[in-house]
């Protein structure tokens, strides 16, 4: 039986890296790319999870078995850990059938693991009838990942999944968690931002996250701040004459920059200005790249390679490492971009990357 259709998709953060652990901004938008989820409710406590993509039977759990380090592990532990934290906040979620099939890049960077949540919280909001909020089902998703999958992730890609409209780009305070959608469609003004998987991932990432967090909440402890989004841009210079450590230093730089990359990319859309972003983007990598240390020799090509074709500007994305990058083009620039990009990989040995335009989108919505 059939109760319904639900999509939730991926995103991808055009500006704002590495600020959200800081109580900073960010600024993602939706993809196109979406995973849809056919759902059934049933009432003998069974919770039926299949995946087209991931291969084999479907997995049966009881709900009310559910607890972290109790699941079988692998993708199944996302859609059960909503369950388990819907339950656990007191909302009467029980079985269903839900059936997964995805068109998100996966190991891409773009959140595939936070659509799978939103998806899997709307259709359970909607067939046991909860009545919860977006933002309130984004925090259970974190929740769900942090708690019961185990993965230490930000709000960012639930509240973009969840609460993203099209065409705009979603400014996000991660302190208050308060949202602004701001307009944002490249395609209108003449613009294509291309995204490029370069479908890599440096095992050296393992365990750089927790130092770099540990070295922002050292910077914020030796300024006398909460957190380093309290530190105000014009007193920067000011704040890095008082730490001795150049690691905490440059890493404190980073995220006071991003944040007010951030607000220089809102105020330039806001003026109509989109092209004049490209400068912008292009100083976040460079920030990423140099200060914060979390990009590598692909990201870099693509940057640089995308740059020299005629690219607006261009920037990783995401924690870095691997993944993807951003490119922001001409649309007449943009097969040129794209080839070069191509051939520089073919030249340095490397996998070919995927490329594809990102279009501001919606999130997630029932579909039937």
């Amino acid at each position: 039986m059939r109760d319904g259709v639900w999509a939730a998709p991926g995103r991808v953060n055009l500006i704002g890296e590495h600020t959200d652990y800081n109580d900073g901004f960010v600024m993602p938008f939706a993809l196109p790319h979406t995973t849809v989820l056919t759902a059934a409710r049933r009432d003998d406590g069974v919770l039926r999870l299949h995946s087209a993509d991931a291969g084999g039977g479907p997995v049966e759990l009881r709900v009310g078995d559910l607890a972290p380090g109790r699941g079988p592990g692998g993708w199944t532990d996302y859609p059960a850990g909503v369950v388990w934290a819907l339950r656990e906040a007191g909302h009467a979620a029980g079985g269903a059938d839900l059936h997964y099939e995805s068109t998100i890049p996966t190991g891409a960077g773009l959140s595939s693991s936070a659509a799978l949540e939103v998806v899997t919280a709307l259709a359970l909001n909607d067939l046991y009838e909860l009545g919860l909020e977006r933002q309130r089902m984004a925090r259970l998703c974190r929740r769900a990942e942090n708690v019961y999958v185990g993965a230490p992730t930000g709000i960012m890609d639930q509240t973009a999944s969840a609460c993203c409209t099209a065409g705009h780009a979603l400014h996000l305070d991660t302190r208050d968690l308060s949202q602004r959608q701001i307009p944002f469609d490249p395609a209108a003004l003449g613009l294509e931002l291309l995204i490029v998987d370069t479908r890599v991932k440096h095992a050296h990432s393992d365990g750089e996250y927790g130092k770099r967090r540990a070295g922002c909440e050292a910077g914020a402890a030796t300024l006398g701040v909460a957190a380093l989004r309290d530190v105000p841009y014009e007193d920067l210079a000011r704040a890095l004459n008082r730490l001795d450590d150049p690691r905490v230093r440059a890493l404190v730089r980073h995220v006071v920059t991003e944040d007010h990359r951030v607000e220089r990319v809102i105020g330039l859309l806001r003026a109509g200005q989109a092209r004049a972003m490209g400068p912008v983007l292009t100083e976040g990598h460079a920030s990423l790249r140099d200060d914060f240390r979390v990009s590598c020799p692909e990201l870099d090509l693509v940057v640089g390679t995308a740059l020299a074709a005629g690219a607006l500007g261009a920037r990783m994305t995401g924690g870095g490492f691997g993944g993807s990058a951003i490119v922001l083009t001409d649309v007449p620039t943009t097969p040129t971009v794209t080839k070069s990009v191509l051939e520089a990989f073919a030249s340095a040995g490397h996998a070919e990357p995927r490329i594809f335009t990102a279009t501001p989108s919606r999130g997630a919505t029932r579909l039937s």
